[in-house]
């Protein structure tokens, strides 16, 4: 049975259009809410960790998808859905897109599919393919596909229920600061590696951005949070479904704020991990101290959204580095674990006269609501330098920042992790079978998309 909870749209909110007076300066527009249960009835194989050898062993959470509608059909409306996984394919997006454009007229660049990144969710057809160092058996290859077909069916479905949702409401803004993410880059030796023990200097962006809704007279309906930081505070070896903190700080969230739907973004957190972490306690510390904030911010004032909502979708190539040859692939599948396998997958495409790729499909995403807010999409795993130079480049700008948007080809590393090296640049692009790293100019050709992006008029 589907759990959808949606408000529906009341008889007089085309009058409540006309006299938006009544209700003060602030915009009032139609905006929606909707969630729906995206746990699964059957095991599935978990994403995130390479040495999970089996199918999920139980439920420790419910995980939710979750949608906001904002703006009336005349205006177009645009639809922002958030889901506890890993991440999600570009394919998935893009189908959930082609529906609501032809049932709903929502077109393509206002959608987004944001993902938690939590490690504790079932894999998806499409991200990550190579993430369990192996061929898959039949059964499981078969669960992961079917989830993600009926993934696919549900996004659509809560898309469509917070469309039918709309009433009136407000849009506001904020700005918080959590301090649980830490920088999870080690420098040793003039070597970096990636580990559990935090590089204490290292970059982090600990903003706690919080958008509002509201009804006209205040009451609180929903709100959407972002941060920049992993959902990985349980490891791999915990065998449970379970949202991590970002499912507990909604969780939190919601029982503290009854009637409230709450949804979770990350930023660019793809350099970042939670800590203390390796217990579910900690989760659950995380997910209050996000709840916490969101108190404090609650008792003060916000910044009203009442800009026009404009969007922008923009599709480039990545290039990646110089390709391996075959005799490097050789020599790799003569190691062990995910350079093996990495390598051995390379060779048998080489056999069969495949040509590697030497670019990476890219998408970048902005809904601008006039001079209030700037809302910016990335897709993939990236890191924090990319949020850090945007907001120093565009100081003018009121810049919210989502990583894990719409696909989740890769990590995403700037100029100066890719010079430094490391798991982020390297070893992570092997589960996500990508030939080799990305080429140094990649963080310029983001950079400079998005300032185009939003500062076009």
């Amino acid at each position: 049975m589907l759990r959808i909870r949606a408000v529906i749209v009341v008889s007089w909110a085309a009058w409540l259009f006309a006299c938006p007076g009544l209700w003060g300066a602030e915009m009032v527009r139609e905006v929606g809410l909707a969630r729906i249960d995206i746990t699964p009835s059957y095991p599935v194989r978990m994403s995130g960790y390479s040495n999970r050898k089996t199918e999920f062993e139980g439920v420790e959470q419910t995980l939710w998808a979750k949608a906001l509608a904002i703006g009336s059909n005349a205006e177009g409306p645009a639809v922002l859905i958030t889901l506890d996984n890993l991440g999600v394919p570009g394919s998935m997006t893009d189908e959930v897109a082609r529906r609501l454009d032809s049932k709903h007229g929502v077109k393509r660049e206002r959608l987004v599919v944001c993902a938690s990144h939590t490690h504790c969710a079932p894999a998806l057809a499409g991200v990550a393919p190579m993430i369990f160092v192996g061929d898959l058996s039949d059964q499981h290859r078969q669960h992961i596909e079917r989830y993600t077909r009926e993934l696919t069916d549900k996004l659509e479905q809560v898309a469509s229920a917070a469309l039918a949702a709309r009433k009136p409401g407000r849009l506001s803004w904020a700005q918080g600061s959590v301090d649980f993410a830490v920088n999870r880059r080690q420098i040793k030796d003039g070597k970096v590696s990636f580990g559990v023990t935090p590089w204490p200097a290292g970059a982090v962006d600990h903003t706690l951005p919080v958008l509002r809704v509201t009804d006209p007279d205040g009451k609180l309906r929903g709100v959407l949070v972002n941060y920049a930081c992993h959902c990985t505070t349980l490891g791999g070896k915990f065998m449970r479904v379970c949202g991590d903190w970002a499912g507990y700080a909604q969780e939190i969230i919601e029982r503290e704020h009854p009637g409230t739907t709450a949804m979770i973004s990350i930023g660019c957190g793809a350099d970042a991990n939670p800590q203390p972490r390796e217990d579910l306690s900690y989760a659950r510390l995380h997910g209050e101290s996000i709840a916490r904030e969101l108190r404090r911010l609650l008792a003060d004032s916000w910044q009203p959204i009442d800009g026009p909502l404009v969007a922008c979708r923009e599709r480039f190539d990545l290039p990646f580095d110089r390709l391996p040859t075959r005799e490097e692939f050789e020599a790799r599948s003569r190691q062990k674990g995910p350079i093996a396998y990495h390598a051995k997958v390379n060779l048998e495409r080489l056999d069969r006269g495949e040509k590697l790729p030497e670019k990476l499909p890219y998408q970048v995403g902005t809904w601008r609501f006039g001079d209030d807010l700037s809302m910016v999409f990335l897709a993939g795993e990236v890191v924090v330098d990319y949020a850090l130079r945007l907001k120093k480049e565009c100081p003018n700008q009121r810049l919210w920042i989502t990583a894990y948007a719409n696909d989740d080809p890769c990590y995403i590393a700037s100029r100066r992790v890719l010079a430094e090296g490391g798991y982020e640049v390297d070893g992570s692009m092997y589960y996500y079978d990508r030939p080799t790293r990305l080429a140094p100019q990649v963080e310029d050709l983001i950079i400079g998309a998005v300032e185009t992006m939003i500062n076009s008029k």
